[in-house]
């Protein structure tokens, strides 16, 4: 049973990872309706920035206000680092396809993927790149018995924490109702003076901020990042949102965290699982496509009357 519950924390952990890029392919989905194949590239550039802000200017940082204070200096970076790239691939990438249609946004996603994956290489070259060690104090909680790293900890409370801000935004204030009314129907929230192209700006401003902050953490969990490592964490961003239910922000949150917790148990307790680990993936979005095609709380669409 300790076991057990030891693969579940895992599993939620690398679940929150998951939860915080799916959040951005839900947005983009539900307001664009498109699939946005660059997210996951996205997250590998977010990762590699923090690596490259933990590497060089940590340690001044670290000198003058201590270690927590890098830790965050690396993941607000990247946020922020993110952000702003997000709005350059929605300006030189999708702005100027909008209008002909979702074939050609879909091969746009695709080159921008390759683009940013072949950038990412580039500079910073095809190996293995490692975060530094003992960001976190390689201190333990007791928690029911179990002994929980604080690395684990700190990352499941920030995701938490992030996440909880995500659903406030989208759920309970007024520019959040217009996304959702953005998201449920375009073409009538422009008529109701909506501005659509602000709620457009803000989904890719947003979704890819979040894709940097879970590859910072990404690689303090893992310590290795790759600069082809995005196609992965993409697809399985990819099918959390469809295992909650796609454009459904709830939904993206609770699809991460449940396919990670799956993952894990699965890799855990079936010999050589580890190696079948992204297999599991497949399997697990040929089971909903098949059982439950609009996920597990259901796509939002608009009733049509």
């Amino acid at each position: 049973m300790r076991v057990f519950f030891e693969q579940l924390v895992n599993g939620v952990t690398v679940g929150s990872f998951y939860a915080l890029v799916a959040l951005g392919y839900s947005m983009v989905y539900g307001v664009m309706k498109l699939i946005n194949f660059a997210h996951g590239d996205l997250f590998t550039l977010g990762s590699y920035l923090g690596y490259t802000f933990l590497v060089w200017g940590a340690a001044w940082i670290t000198e003058r206000a201590g270690l927590w204070w890098g830790v965050l200096g690396a993941i607000l970076f990247a946020f922020l680092a993110n952000a702003g790239a997000g709005i350059l691939v929605e300006r030189v990438a999708y702005r100027p396809v909008y209008r002909a249609g979702r074939l050609p946004l879909v091969v746009s996603a695709l080159g921008m993927s390759i683009f940013l994956q072949n950038a990412i290489m580039a500079i910073w070259g095809p190996r293995f790149q490692v975060y530094p060690g003992d960001l976190v104090p390689a201190a333990s909680l007791r928690f029911l018995g179990l002994s929980l790293p604080l690395l684990k900890v700190v990352i499941l409370l920030l995701s938490l924490g992030v996440m909880f801000v995500m659903y406030w935004i989208v759920e309970k204030t007024e520019f959040g109702a217009a996304v959702r009314a953005t998201a449920l129907d375009r073409e009538m929230a422009t008529l109701l003076g909506i501005d659509v192209q602000r709620v457009i700006l803000f989904v890719f401003t947003l979704g890819p901020a979040l894709g940097g902050m879970a590859g910072v953490m990404n690689g303090m969990y893992y310590r290795s990042i790759q600069f082809s490592m995005g196609w992965n964490y993409g697809l399985k961003a990819f099918t959390a949102t469809i295992l909650g239910g796609i454009g459904n922000i709830p939904g993206a949150m609770m699809g991460g965290v449940l396919l990670g917790v799956v993952e894990t148990l699965l890799a855990g307790y079936i010999p050589g699982g580890g190696a079948w680990k992204d297999g599991f993936t497949f399997l697990i979005l040929i089971l909903v496509l098949i059982f439950r095609p609009t996920g597990i709380l259901g796509e939002k669409v608009a009733e049509k009357v």
